[in-house]
C-alpha cells in the first residue's frame, strides 16, 4: 500500500529529504514538496557561506559531515539528471580554529574527541603556524586546529538545486504555496492546508520550513525553539594573495575564507550581545567597520588594506536551546517529522538529515546513522545536546 508525505520547505533539507524518499528500495506512494518561494530569494540554502567541516565535538555531527562530504564529492553520480552531473564548486583546503590561551583547554578536549572519532586534524602551536601560513599574526594565539582533510565551501545554492532537480526527476511533485494549517483526523494530521483553501492529503508530514519552522510548528500547537537570526556576510579585496588560505575562525569569533579572488567573512553577535528575531535582510555595513575590520586586521596584517566590495544577509534557523538540529517525531505526533534548528550547518548536514528522515518515514527508525542524539525528546526536558565548536 502506497504512503503519501507532504515536505513543508522545499530548501536543501525539505528537497534531501524528498531525494532520499524517492530513492529508499521500499518507499511507495507520492511525495509532495511544498514551498512558498521557488524563487528561493530568502532561503538560508542560498544565502548561506555554505561551508562544511568535521571540526565539531559531538559525535552526530561528525558523523553527519563525515556522510555530507563523500556525498558531496560524489554529487555528480548522486545527484545526476539525465545525463548531466551537478557541480557544487567543492574546494577543502581545510577550517582553522584559532585560539588564545582562555580557550586553550577547550581546544585540547575537543581534539581527542575529534582524534578518536577518526577526523583527519592537527592541533598546531603558534610557530608552526607562523610557518604553514607566514601571512598569519600569531598574536595572542595559544593554538589552532586545522582541518588536513574533507573540510572546505561549496555553492549552496547549486547544492539545493541539485537536490531539488533529482527529486523532480524522481517524481516528487514541488507545490508553490503558503502553508497556513493542518487537518487531523485520529490524533494524526491527515493533510497539510494551503492559504488558497486547498489542502494536500498526506499520511506523513515533514516540516523542513527552516528559519520559519516555528510558525509551523505553532499551526500543530508545538513550541518549537527555533528563530530566524540575521547573519551578514561581507565581500572584501586584497591586493595581497594568502597562499594555502583555509577558512579561518580567529579567537575574536570574526572568521573569513577566500571567494573568487576575494575573500567573505563574518561574525556571530556574542553571548549576551543583542541578536533579535526576525530581522529585516539587510547589510549593516558599520558592524564590518567596528567589529570585523579591526579583528581582521590584528590578525592577518595585509588585511589593513582591505576594500569592502559587497555583501549580503540571510538568517540562520537557529535553535535557542543548543544551536543543534532537531530531527525526528515530535512525542505528541506519530506521523509529523521534523527536520529544523540546524543554527548554520544545515546545508553541510542536509545529505545525512534528509536520508535520516527518509528512515524514520519508511523503517520506523534510523538504519545508518543513529541520529536520536538530536530527538525532541532534549527539548522538552530541556536538556541541551552541547556543541563546544559553535560558529
Amino acid at each position: 500500500m502506497g504512503r503519501s508525505v507532504a515536505i513543508v520547505g522545499g530548501g536543501a533539507i525539505g528537497s534531501a529529504v524528498a531525494f532520499f524518499l524517492a530513492t529508499h528500495p521500499r518507499f511507495v506512494g507520492e511525495i509532495h514538496v511544498i514551498e512558498r518561494d521557488p524563487t528561493y530569494k530568502f532561503a538560508s540554502s542560498a544565502l548561506s557561506g555554505s561551508a562544511i567541516r568535521q571540526q565539531f565535538s559531538t559525535p552526530v555531527n561528525i558523523e553527519l559531515s563525515r556522510f555530507g562530504i563523500s556525498f558531496m564529492r560524489n554529487i555528480g553520480t548522486h545527484l545526476a539528471v539525465g545525463g548531466e552531473r551537478p557541480e557544487i564548486g567543492l574546494r577543502e583546503p581545510g577550517y582553522l580554529f584559532l585560539v588564545g590561551s582562555e580557550g586553550l583547554s577547550t581546544l585540547e578536549a575537543v581534539h581527542r574527541i575529534q582524534q578518536n572519532l577518526g577526523v583527519d586534524v592537527a592541533l598546531l602551536g603558534p610557530g608552526e603556524l607562523a610557518v604553514r601560513f607566514p601571512w598569519l599574526s600569531t598574536e595572542g594565539i595559544a593554538a589552532g586546529s586545522l582541518g588536513l582533510s574533507a573540510e572546505g565551501w561549496f555553492d549552496g545554492y547549486l547544492l539545493l538545486h541539485a537536490f531539488r532537480r533529482k527529486a523532480v526527476s524522481l517524481g516528487v511533485k514541488y507545490i508553490t504555496g503558503e502553508v497556513t494549517g493542518f487537518r487531523r483526523s485520529g490524533g494524526k494530521v491527515d493533510a497539510v492546508v494551503l492559504g488558497d483553501g486547498s489542502s494536500v492529503p498526506c499520511d506523513a508530514a515533514v516540516n523542513a520550513a527552516g528559519p520559519w519552522a516555528a510558525s509551523v510548528a505553532a499551526m500543530l500547537e508545538v513550541d518549537l525553539p527555533v528563530r530566524a537570526r540575521r547573519r551578514t556576510i561581507f565581500v572584501f579585496a586584497c591586493r595581497e594573495a594568502l597562499a594555502g588560505c583555509p577558512l579561518v575562525i580567529d579567537s575574536s569569533g570574526v572568521y573569513f575564507r577566500p571567494e573568487s579572488g576575494q575573500f567573505i567573512g563574518g561574525t556571530s553577535p556574542k553571548e549576551g550581545e543583542d541578536d533579535p528575531d526576525d530581522l529585516p535582510l539587510e547589510v549593516d555595513y558599520s558592524r564590518f567597520d567596528e567589529v570585523i575590520w579591526p579583528a581582521l586586521a590584528r590578525r592577518v596584517p595585509a588585511f589593513e588594506a582591505i576594500k569592502v566590495t559587497g555583501g549580503w544577509s540571510g538568517y540562520y534557523e537557529l535553535n535557542t536551546l543548543d544551536h543543534n538540529g532537531i530531527v525526528g517525531l515530535h512525542p505528541s505526533m506519530n506521523n509529523v517529522f521534523f527536520a529544523n534548528g540546524f543554527s548554520g550547518h544545515g546545508l553541510q548536514h542536509a545529505p545525512g538529515v534528509g536520508r535520516g528522515v527518509a528512515e524514520l518515514i519508511v523503517d520506523g527508525g534510523f538504519r545508518t546513522l543513529d541520529l536520536s542524539p538530536l530527538s525532541f525528546d532534549r527539548i522538552l526536558s530541556g536538556r541541551p545536546l552541547v556543541e563546544l565548536n559553535v560558529i
